[in-house]
């Protein structure tokens, strides 16, 4: 556990310290929160932030957004700072720590901060078939392609790779190739130095840097341009990236697990990907199979989620009835395990009796239920593009047209879902003015 402490923590620095190194931590210290973000935009491995709330928590925070750097911060002070603490837990720090510093708070606060979040439960033969060969070329430093539909957890396997790897005890960093804007995704990988362009303030090191000596997931690869996929063969290939505004290179040790939920080779041959780098990363393919293709992780995943979900809402954990479970099992799961995952949470809230029946599981897309023939009982006799304008457009409808939760949902970029729902208006379907995000 990397930890990093902000300010003066009211003269209790050492105290904290001494607790958080006596729980296994290694501790930096910031007199400011300048320096901290200086530190932390060095490319510095930091897993928890504790911040003096007596400072600046909110620019702490914003800074760290705006520069898509992922770290738990937790604000400290003296007990009577209440207006201070919740202001700190509004400007987004997860926890609000009172001093001096109690040494079981500090060690559940650090537990909390490295424990597992991306636990890979499965109950499938498929799903194990796939886990064997991963684990199989884990400890090869060779590039992996995880090819499959958007929410069969494609990172939980990359990490599931990266974690029995040799480089386990290193960083894994994951880049969301179409989450991020193009113009900024190139600054993203490779980092930039000061005065690089307007608003780089300080040099940034790049995920590539940032994951040099472990593993960098790029997510969606696909959703990358084409220009900048040429960037990215060059440093694959030479094992050196340039920074923005640089003026050497710099030399990176990096292993690269890529994922997509389209067919590469099929892009290829659209021209939207290059050949070249197609087969650096190709070296070995997983094809994570759809949800509906291994129900044996169903309820399996089912139970996993409404342990999960009890314990965060604090809520008792109750059972699946018979009812309910056969309700999962004869759903088709458009949106994979993200969809069970967000099904299994709406159900821990609204369940009321002593288990977790048929009402409180709200199916997505009620066309989506196994037949005699396994396939959607009112898809049959419509095309395809039909089918997802629909699933599209019902989503939507569901969320109030929200475009970010529908595409959480979906299991789709936002930038997708933008140019879907163009399409759909230009093609005369009447889409409601998009201001929510």
């Amino acid at each position: 556990m990397e930890l990093l402490i902000v300010g003066t923590l009211n003269g209790q620095i050492g105290a904290a310290s001494k607790i958080a190194i006596s729980k296994g931590g290694q501790v930096s210290l910031a007199d400011s929160v300048e320096t901290a973000l200086d530190i932390l935009r060095s490319g510095k491995t930091v897993e928890l932030v504790m911040v003096d709330v007596t400072l600046d928590v909110h620019k702490l925070i914003s800074s760290l957004q705006a520069a898509r750097i992922n770290v738990l911060v937790v604000a400290c002070g003296v007990a009577n700072d209440t207006s201070l603490a919740v202001k700190a837990i509004k400007a987004g720090a997860r926890e609000y720590i009172p001093l001096p510093p109690d040494p079981e708070l500090i060690g559940a606060v650090l537990a909390a901060a490295t424990r597992e979040n991306h636990a890979l439960i499965y109950g499938d033969k498929k799903t194990e078939a796939v886990l064997k060969m991963a684990k199989q070329v884990a400890p090869s430093e060779a590039s992996v392609l995880l090819t499959g539909s958007s929410g069969t957890g494609k990172e939980i396997f990359s990490r599931f790779i990266h974690d029995n790897s040799k480089r386990a005890a290193q960083k894994f960093v994951a880049v969301n190739c179409a989450a991020i804007p193009e113009a900024l995704l190139e600054s993203e990988l490779f980092g930039y130095e000061k005065g690089a362009f307007t608003g780089a303030v300080a040099r940034r090191i790049g995920k590539f840097e940032e994951a040099s000596g472990g593993t960098l997931l790029l997510d969606e690869i696909s959703e990358m341009n084409i220009g900048l996929q040429a960037k990215l063969l060059r440093a694959i290939q030479e094992k050196e990236i340039d920074r923005l505004g640089g003026k050497a290179p710099v030399k990176v040790d990096t292993r690269i697990i890529a994922t997509s939920n389209r067919n590469l080779e099929q892009c290829v041959a659209d021209g939207t990907f290059r050949q070249d780098l197609y087969y650096r990363l190709n070296v070995i393919n997983l094809k994570i199979p759809d949800l509906k293709d291994r129900p044996g992780d169903i309820i399996v995943l089912a139970k996993h989620f409404i342990k999960k979900y009890s314990e965060l809402n604090e809520l008792p954990m109750k059972d699946l009835s018979a009812g309910a479970e056969k309700m999962l099992l004869n759903y088709l799961w458009p949106g994979n395990v993200r969809e069970l995952e967000n099904t299994m949470h709406r159900a821990v809230l609204l369940a009321t009796g002593d288990e977790i029946d048929e009402a409180a599981v709200m199916l997505q897309d009620a066309s989506a239920v196994k037949t005699a023939g396994d396939q959607p009982s009112s898809a049959v006799g419509q095309t395809v593009a039909a089918v997802e304008r629909k699933l599209i457009l019902d989503t939507m409808e569901s969320t109030a047209w929200n475009r970010s939760t529908a595409a959480t949902i979906l299991g789709i970029s936002i930038r997708t879902l933008r140019n879907k729902l163009k399409q759909y208006q230009e093609e005369g379907f009447d889409i409601p003015s998009l201001h929510q995000e």
